[in-house]
């Protein structure tokens, strides 16, 4: 019997097959956890420094150029003024480390800290983790007005479930987009009550 017709072997192949691509993907996976630590960190050594002083504090921008003129020299790519300014950026937006942040890929954080206001930050970075969302569905469903719909909507769950479905489409002559404050109200029910669901299911 030939080994490409023993079921043995056949079962054999696609073990060590599903063990390489776990294998690979966990990999990743720690991979993008070190890379958004070490990002993380590199923020808040530079906002440190930036506040150690009112002598310090006068850098401002000269002190993103240099550390991006210098860290390119020893270390090459990854650390161009705009990458720096994100590092940075990360730090204050997520500024206590062990948070969920870290569970996130690089490309996905980049997006998020492109959503000025904070709860609406938190609502899409919650939902990405919750949904599993690549960072190409993020932009999607931030395009199709998730945030504000679901605010506006009182059948909140009914919105998440066509979000999940890819059946939201944004029709701008019928989209009613209440005040930013109602936003921020209905939405920090709603994140509350979120949590409050998932301890209960603890």
């Amino acid at each position: 019997m030939e080994l490409t017709t023993d079921q043995g072997y056949i079962n054999l192949l696609q073990q060590i097959s599903d063990t390489y691509t776990q294998g690979r993907m966990q990999a990743v996976q720690a991979v993008n956890t070190h890379i958004t630590q070490t990002y993380w960190q590199v923020g808040r050594q530079i906002v440190a420094f930036e506040q150690g002083g009112k002598a310090r504090a006068e850098y401002g921008k000269a002190l993103i150029n240099k550390l991006a003129s210098d860290l390119s020299l020893r270390h090459g790519k990854g650390f161009s003024r705009s990458n720096l300014i994100r590092f940075r950026q990360f730090y204050l937006a997520w500024p206590i480390g062990a948070t969920l942040s870290h569970q996130l890929s690089w490309s996905v954080i980049v997006d998020l800290l492109k959503i000025d206001d904070p709860l609406e930050r938190s609502f899409y970075e919650q939902q990405t983790l919750r949904e599993r969302w690549s960072v190409r569905e993020l932009i999607r469903q931030k395009d199709s007005a998730l945030f504000p719909r679901l605010a506006a909507s009182k059948d909140k769950t009914g919105v998440l479930k066509l979000a999940a479905q890819g059946q939201l489409i944004v029709q701008k002559y019928q989209l009613y987009l209440p005040e930013r404050e109602e936003l921020r109200r209905e939405l920090a029910l709603t994140l509350r009550e979120a949590g409050a669901g998932k301890q209960d299911s603890i």
